[in-house]
């Protein structure tokens, strides 16, 4: 047992500053208030001072309480109980239900050593043609949904949450607003996933360290499921919140500012967390997919700047649609070649085609006469957004398939849509290719 610290040197925001000895970074302690304990955590070591964060805030500390280490960093238990349960950044129960008694596992671990990873191959299946078809999720993958305020992020999140093919899911949400939360749990339980879900929530209401802590709950728990054989898929929303918490205690902390504000180890702090992603060889996985907000749609500001070199590519939404330029998943090419044969020719063949329409819209919007093959183009992209892109859009993967051939061959011949003969012979629609041969010789006779 730790002895008593009473000599607290310094009160700043909801940091505490002590005199002490023998204390790690991130260990937990109690402070003794006379409004009651209080938990907070050593977030900075310089000498013999220790930095303590505050979970409920500074009101009520003085410089005359005492603080005791446990020793031991944050911990949540671990059980099956977990599932259907809401907790707090905390680990407390949300729900207004008992708290979940089991093995308790100290969050924060290191990623997993490379050499127990196997190498990522299984397509995750999520119902959303602009994923499954153009830019597959792979097991054990980390993504992130850059995004803007106002798009319908977080329900393209609960949707993938709702429909991908995962035994476990956790959602982490950081400086949610309850409204969103609900939300989350309406669409799970209408899904009926909520049974195999496990929500650690932070409000914007809630203290700052909180927000940190969330992910670290989340991963932890994904990882001994994992291990247990289970593939989990983790949701984060929105890490801007969690960056911005960063940057709240760092300006608290008075450290030297790095690019606007932000902390000058904000790569290392989220990469900690997106590289828990892992494919255990022998036992289950992990996947990761985080929304990233981008104030003022500025993919340079520090936080998806970032973000873009630890993670697999990202998700562009715009216009409450997956936009195909910019989108990437550079795990894509390890599974799409083992759904169907006609997988990738689809796949660049509808791009490239949506690029050319694209260039085609210039050219009408800046008032060009329009060629026969520009009409082509403009009247496929209609159907592409309407049929493909548009995000209520929810069919499995080789019936999103089969509607690309159906839009390529509403619209064009089977020659100009760039793909090999030998993929057109075996999936071009057959009763499209029949009623043109029919008409032909009718057009011909009149």
């Amino acid at each position: 047992m730790r002895k008593y610290y009473d000599q607290i040197t310094r009160i700043a925001g909801n940091v505490v500053t002590v005199t002490a000895c023998g204390v790690g970074y991130d260990e937990l302690a109690i402070i003794t208030t006379s409004g009651g304990p209080s938990l907070a955590q050593v977030i900075r070591l310089e000498g013999d001072q220790v930095s303590l964060q505050v979970f409920a805030g500074t009101q009520g500390v003085s410089t005359g309480d005492r603080v005791r280490f446990l020793g031991r960093p944050m911990q949540v238990p671990f059980s099956e109980e977990l599932f259907g349960r809401v907790f707090d950044g905390s680990g407390r129960p949300r729900d207004e239900r008992p708290e979940v008694q089991g093995q308790d596992t100290a969050i924060g671990s290191p990623a997993v050593n490379p050499i127990k990873r196997r190498r990522p191959d299984r397509m995750i299946n999520t119902g959303i043609p602009m994923i499954d078809i153009f830019n597959s999720l792979v097991e054990s993958q980390k993504l992130p949904i850059f995004s803007v305020a106002g798009e319908p992020y977080n329900e393209l999140l609960a949707r993938v949450g709702l429909q991908a093919e995962a035994e476990v899911i956790l959602l982490g949400g950081m400086g949610l607003r309850h409204d969103d939360y609900l939300t989350f749990r309406r669409t799970f339980e209408e899904g009926g996933v909520l049974g195999r879900t496990i929500m650690f929530i932070h409000t914007a209401a809630d203290p700052t360290v909180e927000c940190l802590l969330v992910p670290d709950l989340c991963l932890a728990v994904g990882e001994q499921f994992a291990l247990q054989g289970k593939r989990v898929l983790v949701l984060l929303t929105d890490m801007t919140a969690f960056a911005d918490a960063l940057k709240e205690i760092a300006i608290t902390m008075e450290q030297i500012p790095s690019n606007r504000g932000y902390p000058g180890d904000l790569y290392t702090q989220m990469a900690r967390r997106y590289e828990k992603a892992v494919d255990f060889d022998g036992a289950g996985s992990m996947t990761l997919l985080a929304c990233v907000t981008m104030p003022g749609d500025d993919v340079t500001h520090p936080v998806p700047d970032n973000t873009g070199y630890i993670t697999e590519g990202q998700f562009y939404l715009r216009n409450g649609r997956i936009e195909p330029f910019g989108s990437l998943s550079r795990l894509k090419q390890q599974v799409n070649g083992d759904t169907r044969d006609d997988h990738r020719a689809i796949m660049n063949a509808c791009i490239q085609l949506y690029a050319d329409c694209r260039e085609s819209r210039e050219k009408r919007d800046m008032g060009f006469e329009m060629s026969d093959w520009d009409n082509k183009l403009l009247k496929y992209g209609q159907l592409f957004e309407k049929e493909i892109m548009d995000l209520a859009v929810n069919i499995p993967l080789f019936d999103a398939l089969d509607r690309c051939w159906a839009i390529l061959g509403e619209c064009f011949e089977p020659a100009e849509t760039g793909i090999r003969r030998a993929i057109i012979e075996k999936h071009w629609p057959k009763d499209l290719a029949k009623e043109k041969a029919e008409a032909e010789p009718q057009e011909a006779n009149a």
